[in-house]
């Protein structure tokens, strides 16, 4: 069966442009949305890696107040002109938007306000569009390889007095990278410093994102792990919520035995805390690794390793099938916790539970055997 596209809300959107704006990776703001990194960078690129400006009602337009008053008036019977006398408005602009909207019998306010808006959206020409003799300033010396600093900076020197001749260097690359506008010709992208296609933030939050620094590569795991020879090897990621929420998944690799863990927040401390005081809970058998991705709320992964004895090794970027294991557990739990429902107010006894409904679930993988089944068995061979 085809997947349904699923669009944006304009929660979604906001916290994805601001996600941007801060400098998070594509893949970052898709874990963050529950979406996937191709889907963020298709909605990145069609605005060139702009932030749409958020969409206002002009004050001179109808409200959608006005509009259900003029519903109501209408349905008791007044006129036009008392209408008009009442909103302060002329009893032309009250006809127009009774008459384009169905007629008096017919009129409802909320069709009426959303028709207005939807017809509002009309394509505005950019400024380099709107001035020629600017338009063939800034092409002359962008293929001078110019950078847009330099030709917002050198306008002002060239024409001191010329109000008209102005342009922030930030139109510019609007005008270069957003792809509808088509006012100056595509290959003057290539001579930018960076032949890029759209606007990408200055640097990261790194303060709020601190990256992984000293982090062992997957390729660097002990052949045990990889071939899922002995138990105690794990998987972990974070399964995203609405609302910024998330909750730890572990998955072991040899028997896909599944746990959950709580976390308050997706800062390095609070998840490596949250982590390392499960693990410590598990018998020495089955404390061997981690393999986490490249997230930074695995920062702190020196501080784990030497609280729990458990060596944490690092997927390569963008690399998500290297945790196949927890790649798959993380959509068997999309069952107890939808795609964007805040998982804040989950509680561990929850997550207790619904891991025990997972460990408790036959898999084919296991030749039809439970995780608990699997991991106990694996245990006592070691033992």
């Amino acid at each position: 069966m085809a997947e349904v596209r699923r669009g944006f809300t304009a929660g979604e959107k906001a916290a994805l442009w601001e996600g941007w704006k801060s400098g998070l990776s594509l893949l970052e703001i898709g874990r963050a949305l529950d979406r996937r990194a191709c889907t963020i960078f298709r909605v990145v690129r069609h605005e060139g890696g702009f932030a749409p400006a958020p969409r206002h009602r002009a004050g001179r337009c109808l409200q959608s107040i006005e509009r259900e008053e003029i519903s109501r008036d209408l349905a008791a019977g007044l006129s036009i002109q008392a209408i008009a006398r009442k909103l302060g408005r002329s009893a032309s602009t009250i006809s127009r938007e009774i008459r384009r909207n169905g007629g008096k019998l017919q009129y409802r306010a909320a069709q009426a306000d959303a028709r207005a808006w939807k017809q509002a959206q009309r394509p505005q020409h950019c400024l380099l569009a709107r001035r020629p003799r600017l338009k063939k300033w800034v092409a002359g010396k962008l293929q001078r390889d110019w950078s847009p600093r330099q030709i917002a900076v050198g306008l002002q020197r060239a024409f001191p007095d010329d109000a008209l001749m102005r342009v922030s260097h930030e139109t510019i690359y609007r005008t270069l990278f957003v792809q509808a506008r088509g006012v100056l010709k595509q290959g003057l992208v290539g001579h930018l410093r960076r032949a890029d296609f759209m606007r990408r933030p200055r640097k990261a939050a790194a303060s709020a994102h601190p990256s992984v620094v000293d982090g062992i590569s997957i390729h660097d795991r002990p052949p045990e792990a990889a071939d899922r020879a002995v138990p105690g090897h794990w998987e972990g990621d974070l399964l995203m919520g609405g609302t910024s929420s998330q909750i730890a998944t572990l998955v072991e690799r040899r028997s896909r035995y599944v746990m959950l863990v709580k976390v308050d927040s997706k800062d390095t401390a609070t998840v490596t805390r949250a982590l390392a005081k499960k693990i410590r809970k598990l018998p020495a058998e089955l404390r061997r690794s981690l393999t986490w991705d490249r997230g930074s709320e695995m920062a702190a992964h020196k501080e784990f390793t030497i609280a729990t004895d458990v060596q944490v090794y690092f997927c390569d970027p963008y690399s998500p099938w290297q945790r196949g294991s927890n790649e798959n557990t993380n959509g068997l739990l999309r069952q107890y916790f939808p795609k964007g429902e805040d998982v804040s107010g989950v509680s561990q006894a929850r997550l207790n539970q619904v891991a025990k409904l997972l460990n408790e679930r036959p898999r084919e993988t296991l030749n039809w055997l439970t995780p608990l089944e699997a991991l106990k068995a694996t245990v006592a061979s070691t033992d």
